[in-house]
């Protein structure tokens, strides 16, 4: 599955919606990692970023999650919110669901991708 967008925040619940579609009811952590990537950009890059998400099998059984924008500088950083922190938990919900995790830097934009396991993925 791959699409070209806008990070809008409409976008994020039909990019759920899809990948639902796309790989069945027992995705729940690709589309948690497609929501907080994509809603990082819209957070940290800016509302209206054009961003390619790109979802993916790997002949290990994995799904890789990649989503892709023009903002080589705004990366994506792990915070360990508090209690009373009202933001900061994205990340951390993705690095306890992902397998791995990272950012490929190019000279016109960033990659943040994650994979996880796919057990049960079509």
């Amino acid at each position: 599955m791959e699409v070209e967008l806008l990070a809008v925040p409409k976008a994020v619940p039909e990019l759920r919606a899809a990948v639902r579609a796309r790989f069945g009811e027992a995705c729940s952590e690709v589309q948690l990692c497609v929501s907080e990537l994509v809603s990082n950009v819209i957070r940290h890059v800016g509302e209206g970023t054009p961003i390619r998400l790109r979802v993916s099998g790997a002949a290990d059984g994995r799904i890789r999650v990649e989503v892709t924008d023009p903002d080589p500088r705004a990366l994506p950083v792990l915070l360990h919110a508090t209690d009373d922190d009202e933001s900061g938990r994205g990340l951390a919900l993705l690095d306890a669901v992902a397998l791995r995790w990272g950012v490929e830097q190019g000279v016109g934009g960033k990659t943040v991708w994650c994979e996880v396991g796919g057990v049960g993925y079509a």
